[in-house]
C-alpha cells in the first residue's frame, strides 16, 4: 500500500521512484556518487546514470569534491528541491489519512516504533540517523 501510494505520487510528478529516493536524499546532503550508492542500494552505473538524468532535467548539480578531486558531490537545486517537496508533502497527506483511523496513542507509538526501526536500519548502513 505504502509503496504504491509513493510510486502514484513520483509518477505524478514524472519521477522513478528511483529519482524520488535521490531528491530526497538530497534534501539534507551532498554526498559523493559512491555515498549515493549505499545510500540507493544500487550500482554506481546506476546512480550515475540517476544523477545525469537528474542534471538534464535542471534538478541536481555534480561539483567535484574538494578532499578528492576524482569524486564528484552531488547538490540539490531549486528546482529539485521543489519536486521533491511537492510530492513528499502530497505522500505525507497519503500517509496522515491512511492512520486516521487510529487514536492518538496509536500513532506516537506506530510512529515510534518506526522511527526506531529506520534508526537502526540507518545504522547498519553506515549512515547514521
Amino acid at each position: 500500500m505504502t509503496n504504491a501510494r509513493m510510486e502514484a505520487r513520483a509518477s505524478e510528478a514524472g519521477l522513478s521512484i528511483q529519482q524520488m529516493r535521490l531528491l530526497g536524499i538530497l534534501r539534507d546532503r551532498e554526498p559523493t556518487i559512491n555515498e549515493l550508492t549505499v545510500n540507493l542500494g544500487v550500482d554506481k552505473s546506476s546512480v550515475s546514470g540517476l544523477v545525469i538524468r537528474a542534471e538534464r532535467s535542471g534538478f541536481v548539480t555534480r561539483t567535484q569534491y574538494e578532499q578528492d578531486g576524482r569524486a564528484v558531490r552531488v547538490r540539490l537545486e531549486p528546482s529539485g528541491r521543489a519536486m521533491i517537496d511537492a510530492a513528499s508533502s502530497r505522500f505525507e497527506s497519503d500517509v496522515e489519512h491512511t492512520f486516521v483511523t487510529l487514536t492518538g496513542p496509536e500513532r506516537a507509538r506506530w510512529v515510534a516504533l518506526t522511527v526506531r526501526l529506520l534508526r537502526a536500519e540507518a545504522n547498519e548502513r553506515g549512515l547514521g540517523l
